[in-house]
């Protein structure tokens, strides 16, 4: 079993010459992550055993330790690790850096090493060989108490985003949870978005993706992209792709309220929705872009008024979704005949609100809505729930008719190796593997499915995921083995 690691972090290795400490580190790191001192000893002197060399190679390894703390970069730091003052300050640096720092012990016997060590053509004096063994022997005793976030016996180990570290309960029944994908950038489109956003929701569709999802916003949002790039017109798009694909629901993820006459979106919703045979689902927000709104000249109310407004609009859609042409008279607008022909094939439409305000989001998605899209981590979530269920009780809903979904950037690999490959080629060029992979929740599909299983522990009913390598060859292809791992 391999053991997982917070990345980035350092790494100290602990044990007398010879016991397999750079194998191991080779082997489980990148050789550019890895600080040896044999290997520095040989780059300021003749070679691995010029002794002569020690100081100016551990005076190297301290400042490229140094420059890699600064960095935040995960560092395997390769020595004996025999003397405690060592130790004690590389514990000190690195939590100055706020990075975790782990200890591995290599606790191969006196007996087995001391025969490799003859063989070699420069052996250590078996008198320094010795004194090794008998301070690893005093380093196991200290160690505990150092500060270290973890010791552990050489073993296989994984560095890993701090979102996959933690074990999944055992208990945990993943079984029923379903995925949705978002795409909310599109910097990959050449000459043909069409083709392109057609072929990705095919893809989707194949995957087991349940539906389909679009950023409802008029330029790209700072937390995504570049305001300057292309992003299609939502409603515009899920048209499209409901020409394009024949299972997948659709949705804007989600419609702020002040972005078009609340009428007018809900008979845009059902003509969609009687287009696509039925596939639908309305996403509604108060919305939050200020700077988006001014750009546009579209009015930005207080948060107040934009929540009545979505309060208004809550009401309002299942009476112009309905028979016949009612009235309405709001807090916010009116209107003397809801008429929208031809009706929406969903009796209604589910409306689904975004956003994870407490008191007045959550008490809104319990009166009126058929799913909530909520934001955090796994215990972000379960707080979350626990609040929606408790504004249900207050207005005497079951909370199993409300669908919780949430979202997460995120990025599969099949395997550590495959996964990282594919980052460098989408990192920038200053941007560590680490700081990529946790930016975009990046791991491979084992630990994704463990990430996913503690959401659904939680109480998220549904995931919508934006993949960061989406346009990729081979990326929702590998998120279909995630979602394959939760189909009943």
């Amino acid at each position: 079993m391999e053991l997982k690691l917070q990345a980035p972090c350092v790494v100290v290795l602990v044990g007398p010459s010879g016991t397999g400490k750079t194998t191991w580190a080779h082997n489980h790191f990148d050789s550019n992550e890895v600080i040896s001192s044999d290997a520095l000893r040989a780059m300021v002197g003749i070679d691995e055993d010029d002794q002569i060399a020690s100081t100016a190679a551990f005076h190297l390894l301290d400042e490229i330790f140094t420059e890699r703390l600064e960095r935040s970069l995960t560092t395997i730091i390769d020595t004996t690790g025999l003397d405690a003052e060592d130790r004690a300050e590389w514990v000190q640096r690195a939590h100055e850096a706020n990075l975790p720092i782990y200890a591995v012990l290599f606790t191969s016997s006196l007996e087995s090493v001391e025969p490799l060590n003859d063989a070699k053509p420069r052996p250590i004096p078996k008198t320094i060989l010795r004194k090794q063994f008998s301070n690893f022997a005093k380093a196991v005793e200290e160690i505990e108490g150092e500060g270290f976030a973890g010791v552990f016996n050489e073993k296989p180990v994984r560095a890993v985003i701090p979102a996959v570290v933690s074990p999944v309960p055992e208990d945990t029944e993943p079984k029923g949870h379903t995925f949705g994908l978002l795409i909310s950038r599109f910097q990959w489109a050449t000459t043909d978005l069409g083709g392109q956003l057609a072929e990705i929701a095919g893809r989707a569709e194949d995957a087991g993706f349940t539906d389909l999802w679009v950023m409802d916003h008029f330029r790209q949002v700072h937390q995504v992209g570049r305001s300057w790039e292309d992003i299609p017109e939502a409603y515009t798009a899920l048209s499209y792709l409901a020409g394009v694909t024949t299972r997948i629901r659709l949705g804007a993820l989600v419609s702020g309220v002040t972005h078009r006459n609340p009428v007018v979106l809900g008979k845009m919703l059902a003509t969609l929705d009687v287009l696509s045979g039925g596939r639908v689902i309305c996403g509604l927000g108060t919305a939050w872009d200020k700077e988006e709104h001014k750009a546009y000249g579209i009015e930005f109310p207080t948060l107040s008024k934009r929540y009545d407004l979505l309060e208004d609009t809550l009401q309002m859609l299942p009476l112009l979704w309905g028979k016949g042409a009612p009235s309405f008279d709001g807090k916010t607008f009116a209107a003397a005949e809801l008429i929208s022909y031809p009706r929406p094939i969903q009796d209604p439409i589910p409306i689904m609100v975004g956003g994870s305000g407490e008191k007045r989001t959550l008490r809104l998605v319990a009166e009126y809505a058929d799913a909530c899209n909520l934001f955090g981590d796994p215990d972000t979530i379960r707080g979350k729930v626990d609040i929606l269920h408790r504004h249900c009780a207050d207005v005497g809903r079951d909370p199993r008719d409300v669908t919780v979904t949430h979202l997460l950037n995120t990025m599969a690999g099949v395997d550590r190796k495959t996964l990282r490959e594919r980052i460098n080629l989408l990192r920038a060029r200053n941007q560590s593997v680490e700081q990529y992979a946790e930016q975009h929740n990046a791991a491979t599909v084992v630990d994704l499915v463990g990430l996913f299983s503690s959401y659904a522990d939680a109480g998220a009913d549904h995931s919508i995921v934006a993949l960061a390598d989406v346009a990729m060859g081979g990326s929702i292809e590998t998120f279909a083995d995630v979602i394959a791992s939760f189909v009943v």
